[in-house]
């Protein structure tokens, strides 16, 4: 090998030696820099601790005393003496702190003085509800009556007696609330005849020996338990009670158990006159109707908005019509005119059908809708009298009376009514916000009253029975001692003016 010239073994360590060092490096520069990623944060430098500064004695500014004297005043001036107004509020008294009121307040006790403050107008208008014993109709209304007729008429219902036999408290004519009611249109004595919440047909026979009680009321005495019966003839609520007067053996009811059923008073046998196909199909039943000009005719509605009629004579199904998607509380026919029909809804609406013409197919097949009159809450019922006279009452607190005696005659099948003849002829204010306890308020027209005066009977929630005429006159309203609850449930005999009542503990109120 000549001299100065690398072998190539030697080269070859060389340039190992070479990258190795630079390998080294590599390595130690990337080691610190991950020691610089992964070191923490440098931590703030701590503040300095402030010294306290030391509290600065606060002293009271008096205001600077000037002599009277050395002013020249003279020692009588009123101007010497100290002002109030002068005092500083420091060293004035502290107001004493006043102490929390306990107990009831009554607002007539509370009343701030000044004439600015002494008005109670605006407190009136939040009193609402029931008020117990508190007439809206009073003797004074009868006195001030010029008309002698209505004057005659007003004193005659008045004198109407709640029944002295038994209080109404001890006249439990159901175990439950009463849902429906009616007299027995025999005229020799009053029979009242209730339903109530689970089913329970009871009778009265308001005739019936009553209890000799002492002259001495101190004296004790047991009072003994009226006569009542009571069947249950139904498995849910009884919604209408009604019996022919051209046949007075038979009482026809109706159910939320979604049966109509007759009872025969001479064989005592209850008899289904209709129920669903299937026992699983339910089709509560609200309200039922029979007119003396259909005997065997009985219409129905039920709480889907359906309305049903029945012949007794044949065994057929029953004609059902959808004729609105919420419940109907309640209908009637027209007593004279059987083909026409009035229904109150829960979509606010008192309608009038026409049962002579069906239209449409299948299950869109209805009676002809006549006309419709909308209020501005639910309508309860709708009540339709010989006279031609539609009474509803509805939770606007109104009761309406629609004349359409002298028209409805003259209804050709498919008559539109106009929304002027539509409209009610009077608007009674009433308190029908009945709450959950009460059962809701209807009216009831006396169907065939013997003194010629078309009139109908409503609950009060004051716990009276009002009575009102055709033209919305007031002719009487019902009272007397013993009376706890609303008489919901109010009627009158067909013919005679006698009145029941029934409450939600299945208790009896008679006037006669």
């Amino acid at each position: 090998m000549p001299p100065g010239k690398l072998s190539a073994f030697e080269a070859r360590r060389r340039e190992n030696v070479a990258n190795n060092a630079k390998l080294l490096k590599d390595t130690a520069d990337l080691g610190a820099k991950m020691r610089k990623a992964a070191a923490p944060p440098p931590r703030p430098a701590a503040p300095r601790k402030r010294k306290a500064a030391e509290p600065t004695v606060r002293t009271r500014v008096m205001p600077v005393r000037q002599s009277a004297r050395l002013a020249g005043a003279s020692s009588e001036s009123k101007d010497s003496l100290v002002k109030l107004e002068d005092i500083p509020v420091e060293l004035k008294d502290r107001e004493p702190k006043r102490a929390r009121t306990n107990g009831d307040l009554k607002l007539a006790n509370l009343q701030v003085e000044g004439k600015r403050w002494s008005s109670t107008d605006a407190l009136a208008n939040f009193v609402q509800g029931a008020q117990p014993g508190v007439r809206t109709f009073t003797d004074d209304d009868i006195k001030e009556t010029t008309d002698e007729k209505l004057k005659s008429l007003r004193q005659d219902l008045n004198d109407l007696t709640l029944f002295g036999g038994w209080q109404p408290n001890d006249i439990k004519i159901t175990p439950e609330r009463v849902y429906a009611l009616t007299f027995h249109p025999m005229l020799d004595k009053p029979i009242v005849l209730a339903g109530d919440k689970k089913g329970t047909l009871g009778f009265f026979d308001g005739s019936q020996k009553t209890p000799d009680y002492p002259e001495d009321d101190e004296e004790d005495f047991d009072v003994p338990l009226p006569q009542i019966g009571a069947f249950e003839v139904h498995n849910r609520t009884i919604t209408s009670i009604k019996i022919p007067m051209f046949d007075q053996n038979s009482v026809i009811t109706s159910s939320y158990d979604s049966s109509i059923r007759c009872l025969d008073l001479t064989t005592q046998v209850s008899t289904q006159l209709w129920a669903p196909d299937a026992d699983e199909d339910e089709l509560g039943i609200s309200c039922i109707d029979i007119s003396p000009e259909a005997k065997d005719t009985i219409v129905f509605s039920t709480l889907e908005g359906s309305l049903g009629r029945i012949d007794r004579r044949a065994k057929e199904k029953a004609e059902i019509w959808s004729l609105t998607d919420n419940k109907i509380g309640g209908f009637s026919l027209n007593p004279l005119l059987p083909h026409l029909l009035a229904t109150a809804s829960l979509d606010r609406t008192l309608k009038i059908w026409d049962l002579r013409m069906i239209k449409g197919k299948g299950d869109l097949r209805h009676p002809s809708l006549l006309g419709e009159h909308q209020s501005r809450l639910s309508v309860s019922h709708a009540s339709w009298s010989r006279s031609g006279h539609i009474a509803t009452s509805s939770y606007d607190d109104t009761v309406k009376i629609y004349d359409v005696s002298e028209a409805a005659a003259k209804w050709k099948p498919g008559h539109d009514i106009s929304a002027k003849q539509m409209q009610p002829a009077v608007r009674i204010p009433h308190n029908n916000q009945t709450g959950r306890w009460v059962t809701i308020l209807k009216p009831q027209w006396q169907t065939q009253p013997a003194d010629g005066v078309d009139k109908f009977a409503i609950a009060n929630m004051n716990r009276f029975v009002d009575v009102f005429g055709a033209d919305g006159t007031q002719l009487a309203q019902l009272d007397g001692e013993g009376i706890t609850a609303v008489p919901a449930v109010a009627e009158f005999h067909p013919v005679r003016n006698w009145v029941a009542g029934g409450n939600g503990s299945g208790k009896l109120c008679l006037w006669m």
